[in-house]
């Protein structure tokens, strides 16, 4: 089975939605990302849908809570099948160390990634919170934190992936959104790159949304994506 770096992030509202755009795709060019909005709506049920369809998914819900309730969460989150799932890094080491043994007890074995900094933080923001590392440190700091927890990779922007790499093993995985293609808005994103230059940076998969889900035929998009990282496959 051919590894997809792209991983489309399933932003709507419903199942219906979610469904419709997912039922133009093909499972062996891409993986899904099901989020907060969408899993709150729909609820587990739709990722076991996913599943069914043969699609890898990435449950991105971010869990930041005390140790025991997010190891209870990712084990959860894990006997539904899914590919990769995350926790906020900022939780810190006790809480991803627990968040593994969650995943490891359930009867699948997902990828555990963490956030580090959210693509749309910028300096000024990450002074407000009282943060005073720079936004490569910050990040820098957070994957190491990690790494040493038995995590599997980081999401990331693809700005930090050449940093990361050269600070960590080759086998972490970085995960970068704010991708888009060089003809697409940059919406609400603040550090992004192409889908090359953050494969050449040195991401392991990318998540991109609107470009391939607003496409007038994504399927289509889809393709022109795979075929301008091909190098990378």
């Amino acid at each position: 089975m051919i590894d997809s770096k792209i991983i489309v992030a399933l932003d709507y509202a419903d199942a219906a939605g979610a469904l419709n755009l997912v039922n133009q795709l093909d499972s062996s060019l891409c993986k899904l990302k099901v989020g907060k909005e969408l899993f709150t709506a729909a609820g587990p049920q739709l990722v076991e849908k996913l599943i069914a369809k043969n699609f890898q998914v990435f449950l991105d819900l971010k869990f930041h809570d005390i140790p025991n309730t997010v190891a209870k969460a990712c084990e959860a989150a894990s006997n539904l099948g899914v590919w990769m799932l995350n926790v906020h890094a900022s939780g810190g080491t006790a809480m991803m160390q627990a968040a593994l043994e969650g995943v490891n007890k359930s009867k699948y074995s997902p990828y555990l990634i963490a956030v580090t900094v959210l693509t749309s933080m910028s300096q000024a923001n990450l002074n407000e919170i009282g943060i005073e590392n720079n936004i490569e440190n910050q990040v820098l700091k957070l994957a190491k934190l990690s790494q040493l927890a038995g995590l599997h990779g980081v999401v990331c922007s693809a700005l930090e992936a050449e940093l990361l790499k050269h600070h960590l093993p080759q086998d972490f995985l970085l995960i970068t959104p704010g991708i888009r293609p060089a003809s697409a808005n940059k919406d609400d994103q603040t550090r992004i790159l192409t889908p090359t230059q953050a494969l050449t940076a040195g991401a392991s998969y990318l998540v991109i949304g609107r470009p391939i889900t607003q496409a007038v035929n994504p399927i289509d998009a889809l393709i022109a994506i795979n075929q301008e990282i091909q190098a990378f496959a």
